[in-house]
């Protein structure tokens, strides 16, 4: 085959299209490229097991899974560059969807498994075993990649430059870079390389600090202390890079979320006095007036927006029942029919695994997970084994779409807090059904996990398969060789957990964090104990998001707001201006475009280099290398030189992309 010089994406990527035109990705519908062989799934396998045992160490340590698509991608890259083969586009985009499965599995796994061990220290009757963690990593993983791909043509295709796809833009920039070579990958590369230096220098010397807080300004902590009001803002230049992507709008809906919390909810609260404290959340015993702010988001507010994106799925469920009935309908329709599949004469690029294979494949998956709940989890009670299914197939299928959509805006998916309200409401099922104490804390755990990780690869799958459209690659390809990618990632973080709990434990001095597994274990022991939960704070973010449905302000970005630590809302701002601001500077509509995509090229960069650098300090003090900086990092010297530092990257961005010169 004549090899096809590659230019960069088409003009109408990432914008919506006019009446009557037609996306056509790099890689032509009507020609076959290589895209899975013995390399590409050997390649891809082994980065599933290199980053599911880094993602769940850093999970586990710092409460924070990186994405693993955009290093992965970079590896792919620099692979077939390193063997100069070429025309391998297809493969990487293979190497990268199956290697990135350890993420998404990560994700699901340590946020609620880890929990069991937790519990155990306490409990000492409850038994974790490698077979539990494995099975609902495994059976949630594919669940997630069935119930996602009936929805791929909606979030990919129908719904072109709606969304997005933050995440998914700077991988697919990393990858046809790197195909391109020569001078137009240039930008990518150096902006990659500053934003990876940047992020790598604080996360592996501190030599200033990640977050700017005005608790450094005069009276800055009296202010926090007394008023509860505190801004903070991360300065890491990946962050700052998924605010140019997300853009204006977008940043600002998440942003006005986070406000309402942290200058209005926050501060508010510790007014009301301790009766109607008590009553919001019956678990928490302190007086407001003496904590932290942050301790009243975490405690209170952050519910709030646990409420509010329940709701905002809920919503989201509703406004797209015509396309859950609709791909409800196809599979029953072709499950019916005799002749041959419908997608045969499908073009290439729109081609997905048969709906039949999903249906059944869906079958088998509920039907193994239930032998799983049956045999190894509510001790062979058939009634608690059939609730449990129920609940997984239920709020799996339903908040599949809930997790596609936040990652098509904002590249970060909210699966803890949905598996929070799943593991409060799969408790109270559970508890009316007569399952509660320690079995029941078992119980609605290994549901919570199932659940959390197909939601995680839902959302990340989602990812994966936009990467594949704008590039051209075969999706049933991508969604026949993902269940290997997660079979493998499963058995990985299967194991990774098991020793990490030896070695560190997560308990007690000196362990792993796990933070969010022990906000799970935290939620989990009231409920099966007969405590209540915070009802009330749930019910406020519900209302929240109902209003802003009628007010047609999206709820799920403004919920996310509400639910991300500000810190990481702040930044994405910073970004969506700057992407405002570059692009509106000329009264050459084509000079504008031109800047905004150097830009978006540039984000991109930081990024891939923030994510790529951030797994080379995560490898350096696995293994016991610290140079990190603690007690200057800690001082207020280090975030005022952060502030510079941020100054000086925001400035390269905008200096970098004001240099574009439109095509002539």
């Amino acid at each position: 085959m004549e090899e096809e010089k590659i230019s960069g994406l088409p003009e109408n990527a990432y914008r919506e299209l006019k009446d009557g035109e037609e996306y056509k990705p790099l890689l032509s519908a009507d020609k076959n490229y290589p895209e899975t062989n013995l390399r590409s799934v050997g390649w891809g396998l082994f980065m599933a097991v290199l980053f599911s045992a880094a993602a769940a160490y850093l999970g586990l340590k710092i409460g924070q899974v990186f994405e693993a698509a955009i290093p992965i991608a970079i590896i792919a890259v620099g692979l077939s560059s390193a063997s100069k083969r070429k025309g391998a586009l297809g493969e990487n985009v293979i190497i990268q969807s199956i290697g990135a499965s350890s993420g998404v599995v990560v994700a699901g796994a340590i946020f609620t498994l880890p929990a069991l061990y937790i519990l155990q220290a306490k409990y000492p009757n409850i038994t974790v075993s490698f077979m539990q963690v494995f099975l609902s990593s495994l059976l949630g993983g594919i669940l997630g990649i069935l119930f996602m791909i009936p929805f791929r043509k909606y979030f990919v295709s129908d719904m072109h430059g709606k969304y997005p796809f933050p995440e998914a833009t700077a991988t697919t920039q990393v990858l046809v870079s790197g195909e391109k070579g020569g001078d137009q990958a240039k930008p990518l590369i150096m902006a990659g390389v500053i934003g990876g230096l940047y992020d790598f220098v604080i996360a592996t010397f501190g030599a200033w600090s990640e977050t700017f807080t005005t608790r450094v300004l005069p009276y800055g902590e009296q202010i926090a202390d007394k008023a509860k009001l505190v801004f903070k803002n991360n300065l890491g230049a990946a962050v700052l890079g998924l605010g140019y992507i997300i853009g204006f709008k977008y940043s600002a809906i998440i942003v006005a979320g986070s406000a309402l919390v942290w200058f209005v909810i926050v501060p508010l609260l510790p007014l009301l006095g301790d009766n109607i404290i008590h009553i919001l959340n019956p678990n928490f015993t302190q007086a407001l007036s003496d904590v932290a702010p942050e301790v009243i988001f975490k405690e209170f507010a952050r519910h709030i927006g646990i409420g509010g994106i329940a709701m905002a799925g809920v919503i989201g469920i509703i406004r797209s029942w015509s396309i859950i009935k609709g791909a409800v309908g196809l599979a029953s329709k072709e499950f019916k029919s005799k002749g041959p599949a419908t997608n045969v004469q499908v073009k290439r690029t729109q081609r997905d695994l048969p709906m039949k294979i999903i249906t059944i494949g869906v079958a088998i998956a509920l039907i193994s997970t239930f032998l799983f709940f049956y045999f190894g989890v509510v001790n062979f009670n058939l009634m608690h084994a059939v609730v449990g299914i129920i609940v997984v197939a239920v709020i799996a299928f339903l908040f599949t779409t809930v997790a596609a959509n936040a990652i098509a805006i904002v590249g970060t998916n909210p699966v803890s807090g949905m598996t929070l309200m799943t593991l409060i409401l799969s408790s109270v099922v559970m508890v009316a059904v007569g399952l509660k104490g320690e079995a029941g804390m078992v119980a609605a755990l290994v549901i919570g996990g199932v659940v959390c990780t197909a939601l995680s690869m839902a959302g990340g799958f989602i990812t994966d398969l936009k990467i594949g459209y704008w590039i051209g690659t075969t999706p049933a390809k991508q969604q026949t060789w993902k269940f290997l990618g997660t079979l493998v990632s499963a058995a990985t973080v299967g194991g990774v957990i098991m020793i990490l709990n030896k070695t560190y434990g997560f308990t007690g001095d000196n362990a792993l964090v796990a933070p969010q597994a022990n906000a799970m274990a935290a939620v989990i022991e009231p409920l099966m104990s007969g405590a209540g939960a915070p009802w009330f704070l749930y019910a406020i973010g519900a209302i929240i998001s109902i209003i802003l449905a009628f007010l047609q302000i999206p709820a799920l970005a403004f919920a996310l707001g509400m639910f991300i630590p500000m810190e990481l809302n702040a930044p994405l701002m910073i970004g969506g201006l700057i992407s405002w601001y570059v692009s509106t500077r000329s009264k050459d509509k084509a000079l504008n475009t031109a800047r905004h995509e150097k830009g978006t090229l540039l984000a991109s960069g930081f990024i891939a280099g923030g994510a790529l650098m951030g797994v080379v300090s995560a490898g350096l003090r696995f293994g016991g290398i610290d140079w990190m900086n603690a007690e200057w990092v800690e001082s207020n010297g280090a975030q005022w030189l952060g502030l510079v530092m941020y100054g000086a990257i925001i400035g390269y961005l905008i200096w970098d992309s004001m240099r574009a010169k439109k095509e002539i």
